[in-house]
Order: C-alpha cells, then structure tokens, then sequence
C-alpha cells in the first residue's frame, strides 16, 4: 500500500474520532469507526467490550508477539477551551480536537503501520494491533479485560505523546489513603491531641521522605500528598484527617514493597494502598526495538508519566507522536505533520527490528 495514501486515511480517521465523542467508558461509537477501517482494508478482526484487535496476515505460532497498543478513549474536556473540542479543525499545520494528542494522533500512526505491514512475510514477530478503552481511568475493561483474550504477548509498543523519541522506562502508580488520629473536643477548651496540628508533623514526614534507591531511567520515588480532609465545624476539633498520597514508582521497587515500606515508616494511624497493580516497566537498552530506534537518532527517556504499560507485564515500549505537555490541554491539537513523520518512523522502526 502506498505510504501517502494510507497517512491521509489515517488522518481523515482522527478527523472522525475526535467529532465522536469517547469519554471513558463510553468508547462504542469510536470502537465502530476501528471496525469500520478493518473492513475497508479487508482485514480480520476482533472486538471485545470496546476493545479492538487484529493479528497480521502471516501470523506464525512459533514466533513472538509483539502488540501495537493504544487507546481512543478521552478524558473530558476541561473548561479553558475556546474551541468546540469535537471540531475537528486544522489550522497553522495543527489538527485541534479532543484526544487529538492524547492520544488519537498515536492510535491511527500505529494503526496505519498495522496496516503497512499486515501483509509482509519473513517477520521475525506477529503483529498485533489493539486500539483500547478506558485508559484514562486506568479501567478493567480497557486492556486489563483484553489481555485474556488475545495472543500472548512477548514486547509491546504503546503508543503515547513521546515527540517520537524512546520512553524505555515508566514509572508505577500507587494511591494511598492515611488516617491521623486525634481526640475530638470543643474548640475552646484544652486539647494536646489535635488531629490537625498533629497532622502538620505528617506532611513535614512526607515532604522529606526519601527511598534509598535510585533509577537510572526514571530517577527517584516520588511521594506526593495530593488531599487533606478534617472537620466538619468551626468549633470542633476532628477526630481524623484523611490524607491521599501519590506514589510515582520507578524500577527499583515492587508496588507490594512500596505498600510495606510505608505501612512500616509512615507516621500515621492507618495507611491502606487502593491498588497495586499500576506497576513501573521498561525494556533492555539492549532490546531490538531500542537499538533500532536508537540507530534512527531517536532518544531514550523515563517517563514519569502513567499509560497502559502498567497493565502489561512483558517488556515494553512507550513511542509516539505528538507532545505529552499538551495532554489534557485546552484546544488539544497535535500537528499532521507529526502524524505522518510518526507513521514513517514507526514503520522504519519495525522493519529494521523485525527483519
């Protein structure tokens, strides 16, 4: 298939997704367009839920997966916008639209190089594409549902605002919730126990809590208080505050380590973690996908930033076009020019990796 004409189809679809609204949880309507573009180029496919996947033409057993993964699920826009955020407009050289970058630009680049290579024979992998839901949520019937469903998989690239370059490395994602502990009483009289004032100590805690060990990619744990709560009156001291900590995990630690840690150290009544299975991951500097991309000039970085990564347990990858400082933006765009570079760098990508 000719290279031009499959990156115009790919931006007429994100055209066509950003004017479909795909909140979280309510992905049909673009789930169908993913179908729709299947169709068209007469490839098998699948869906499941809001999720849709296809397997390339040669499809061996034999040989490893690798997945092609992003999601078409948006978050909502904010209330700084002064465009019509499901207007698909282009403008200066920018496509403006909802989930333009974050991450629709990516899902129709990986889509397309889906679709370059269905058909090429003597791949030293399968390739699978999976455009996904509810990624913004960190969903269970987004790619966690998925994963059952579909081929093993061995690597993966999953496609975000990276300006093209080589996130070999993310950072995990733990959310707690803290309780201190005081003794309620009426605001004038005596009290030494005061949830609140006891609480200052704790954030002073937090504020300088540091983990030993550092990574190489993605730097240090951060641990961030990110809400307080307490009180209900003027005149009464509360018997709690509630805190909500954000841990940003690198390489170094388990999510399940970083639970007993702070549970062991943290200077608080009560800390439970909501979940654990938001965990860090990366791929060897040494991995195929990297030395190919680094032979391609693009550079490598850690990404403090969470994806759908967090859900695969193989070795992976996040790569692709546009900015990830204009995710969640007002006016979200991602520029045609980077859509076409990214689907040309994706494809030089796999065919020096895979070949």
């Amino acid at each position: 298939m000719q290279l031009e004409k499959l990156q115009q189809e790919a931006i007429e679809l994100l055209k066509n997704l950003i004017k479909t609204q795909s909140f979280s949880g309510e992905e049909d309507k673009t789930a169908e367009l993913l179908e729709i573009w299947f169709k068209k180029h007469e490839i098998p496919y699948q869906r499941y839920l809001n999720n849709v996947w296809a397997v390339n033409k040669n499809n061996d057993k034999a040989k490893p997966t690798l997945l092609l993964n992003s999601h078409h699920d948006t978050v909502k826009p904010n209330s700084a916008y002064t465009r019509d955020p499901f207007k698909a407009e282009i403008e200066d050289g920018k496509l403006f639209g909802l989930g333009s970058n974050d991450a629709g630009g990516c899902l129709v680049s990986l889509l397309a190089t889906f679709t370059y290579l269905y058909s090429e024979e003597n791949l030293n992998h399968n390739i699978l594409f999976a455009g996904t839901a509810e990624e913004e949520i960190n969903g269970k019937n987004g790619i966690a549902a998925l994963l059952s469903k579909i081929p093993e998989i061995d690597v993966a690239i999953v496609g975000e605002p990276t300006l093209m370059n080589l996130a070999v490395a993310e950072k995990g994602l733990v959310v707690f919730d803290a309780v201190v502990k005081g003794t309620p009483s009426h605001a004038a009289h005596p009290n030494s126990d005061n949830s609140i004032y006891k609480t200052a100590k704790v954030l002073e805690w937090f504020e300088n809590f540091k983990l030993d060990k550092v990574s190489e990619n993605l730097g240090e744990v951060k641990v961030t208080v990110t809400q307080i709560q307490a009180g209900s009156q003027h005149n009464v001291v509360p018997a709690r505050v509630h805190l909500v900590i954000d841990v940003r995990v690198n390489d170094k630690y388990s999510n399940e380590e970083i639970e007993q840690i702070l549970k062991e150290k943290a200077p608080v009544d009560e800390i439970n973690a909501r979940s654990l299975r938001l965990n860090s991951s990366s791929i060897p500097l040494d991995h195929e996908l990297v030395k190919a991309g680094i032979d391609l000039k693009m550079e490598t970085y850690g990404s403090p930033t969470l994806s759908d990564q967090a859900m695969l347990s193989c070795s992976s990858l996040k790569l692709g076009p546009g900015d990830s400082t204009r995710s969640h933006s007002a006016d979200e765009f991602i520029y045609v020019k980077e859509i076409e570079e990214g689907i040309e760098k994706y494809i030089r990508l796999l065919e020096k990796a895979l070949k």
